[in-house]
């Protein structure tokens, strides 16, 4: 499949593993919106009531509710500059929240055309993501809720892996190579076979 064919590109992988980097860049390259949860929901913390009790998950690490979530993401991708689709980075983080994707793109007649699974060593994401918190200042980028973090996902997000893995849509890339390596085997992995 050509990149053009593909609107709707789901990113998965543990916290730290390269997902908004490389996000970014796609972006960029193919003129996609770049939809992540995670600053769209840091973004509300202190803007509203719904933001206030989004910052309670946040803060300590947790996810948050996934009716919550889809509605703030349903809010989003609505917008016009989402016609064409968007690269989800982090989202869906659960099989609820996959589900609900799923049955809100049926209704419009779409649905997810790739997934891509970024993998990493536990350890060298530990180190990312602290190192991360540092250099932007990110609270929520400590030891404390990184552990939380990685647990949740282990528990929570990678069986959206095998929601879809079973329509044959994921695709595996190694997130510990070189950005520029990492970039090039996501190329590949949507482009033609």
């Amino acid at each position: 499949m050509a990149i053009g064919q593909q609107k709707w590109i789901v990113f998965i992988g543990p916290p730290g593993v390269g997902k908004g980097t490389q996000c970014r860049r796609l972006a960029q390259q193919f003129s996609l919106p770049h939809l992540s949860t995670g600053d769209m929901l840091r973004e509300t913390k202190g803007v509203s009531v719904l933001g206030q009790m989004v910052a309670g998950y946040i803060d300590q690490g947790r996810l948050a509710p996934d009716d919550l979530v889809m509605r703030l993401v349903i809010q989003r991708i609505e917008q016009p500059e989402f016609s064409n689709g968007c690269l989800f980075d982090g989202f869906p983080r659960t099989v609820p929240q996959a589900e609900m994707l799923g049955a809100y793109f049926e209704s419009k007649g779409s649905g997810v055309s790739v997934v891509i699974q970024l993998q990493g060593e536990r350890s060298e994401l530990i180190h990312r993501i602290l190192e991360r918190g540092r250099r932007e200042g990110r609270v929520d980028d400590n030891q404390a809720t990184v552990n939380e973090r990685l647990e949740v996902f282990d528990r929570q997000t990678a069986p959206v892996l095998d929601y879809y893995g079973q329509a044959g849509l994921v695709r595996i890339v190694d997130g510990m190579q070189s950005p520029e390596e990492v970039f090039s085997a996501i190329l590949n992995s949507i482009q033609p076979q």
